[in-house]
């Protein structure tokens, strides 16, 4: 184990002393715990950044094509062909 020392408020040492008392741990155990919980949480996404990116994917769903499908169909068979082939073999203009 290696000892750090942090500056907290008062009512932050009373919250940390009265959950290490109802659940009968230390209060080093109950920061551990407190701070892996944090962590795993960190890298997920806030309420309102889902919302924005499921807003956005409506948008796009709900987005009119901007060009015929057998357009598009033919784009994307030319594109595979030439995945198959190793790319393009000529320069775009």
């Amino acid at each position: 184990m290696v000892k750090v020392t942090f500056s907290v408020d008062q009512h932050t040492v009373d919250q940390l002393k009265t959950t290490a008392e109802r659940l009968g741990k230390p209060q080093s155990l109950v920061v551990r715990e407190a701070i892996a919980e944090y962590a795993a949480r960190a890298g997920r996404l806030t309420e309102a950044e889902r919302r924005r990116m499921l807003r956005i994917l409506d948008e796009v769903i709900d987005a009119r094509a901007t060009r015929p499908q057998a357009d598009a169909m033919r784009e994307i068979r030319a594109v595979r062909r030439a995945r198959k082939t190793g790319g393009r073999r000529h320069l775009v203009e």
